[in-house]
């Protein structure tokens, strides 16, 4: 029993202590949590604090000056090309930009990891494409091509391909950001029904305070690389701690900020 939640297990992956820099810009500055098996923890901070780069971290796109990343209770920066490939077949990532190959077809989009990692092809493969697409909303459009579906269908068909090996693990970079608030709210539940339905753990990276109370369990708040705060939702909302609360009140702001008239009169 952790703040309230039963995991099944402990902690599933630890990030320890870590540091990147890229040139004089310190981005990360000895980051230290853990993730626990069955959760969706929201990694929460403004644009520019070193979310993405963290979660680039714990799929070892990116390597650390120092630190570690345990899953399961190994470092994988130190394992080998072979075995770090297998580990990496357990994570589903959803880029920010959704990150579609616009050469081919949503259901070629989608079947691509099944057919690099697995070697599926054929019937076999068709059927697995759709099924990943009807989980999202997107059943009977593997036909068509990126350019012909809106923002909002390209991060879906991204959280198709994520899904398609059934990761142990998803990853999601920003999913909300360049979305209208209906699409980027549907969105947010669709990341919330897929961990039900998956039982998949989950890490989401935002700026949105919104999205981060809506979907996750817990939530880390990164402020100028550094993890201020890590509590559940209710906990993040009541806290005394001076990082969260100016947080929250910049996000308040910007939701309670009008949008912008652009009516020109003549």
């Amino acid at each position: 029993m952790i703040n309230g939640i039963n995991w099944k297990d402990g902690s599933f992956i630890h990030v320890d202590d870590l540091h990147k820099s890229f040139g004089s810009n310190h981005v990360l500055r000895g980051v230290t949590f853990d993730v626990f098996e069955g959760e969706t923890l929201v990694i929460l901070g403004a644009s520019g604090c070193g979310k993405s780069v963290l979660l680039k971290h714990i799929i070892a796109l990116m390597y650390p000056d120092s630190g570690r990343v345990d899953y399961r209770g190994e470092n994988i920066f130190e394992m080998l090309a072979p075995e770090l490939n297998e580990v990496r077949k357990n994570f589903g990532m959803v880029f920010q930009g959704a990150a579609l190959f616009d050469s081919m077809t949503v259901g070629e989009n989608v079947g691509l990891p099944a057919f690099e990692h697995w070697g599926t092809r054929g019937e076999e493969l068709s059927k697995l494409v759709e099924e990943k697409l009807t989980l999202v909303g997107l059943g009977g459009i593997a036909h068509l091509r990126p350019s012909e579906i809106s923002g909002g269908m390209k991060k879906r068909v991204a959280l198709a391909r994520a899904i398609a090996l059934d990761p142990d693990v998803i990853l999601y970079d920003e999913p909300t950001t360049g979305l209208d608030p209906i699409m980027a709210e549907q969105i947010n539940e669709l990341i919330r029904d897929t961990q039900k339905e998956l039982g998949a753990t989950s890490i989401v990276v935002t700026h949105d305070l919104h999205s981060a109370t809506f979907i996750g369990d817990r939530v880390a708040l990164v402020v100028d690389g550094r993890v201020e705060f890590v509590g559940t939702t209710d906990e993040l909302m009541s806290t005394e701690h001076e990082a969260v609360r100016n947080f929250i009140a910049r996000g308040q702001a910007n939701r309670d900020r009008p949008e912008p008239d652009f009516t020109v009169s003549f």
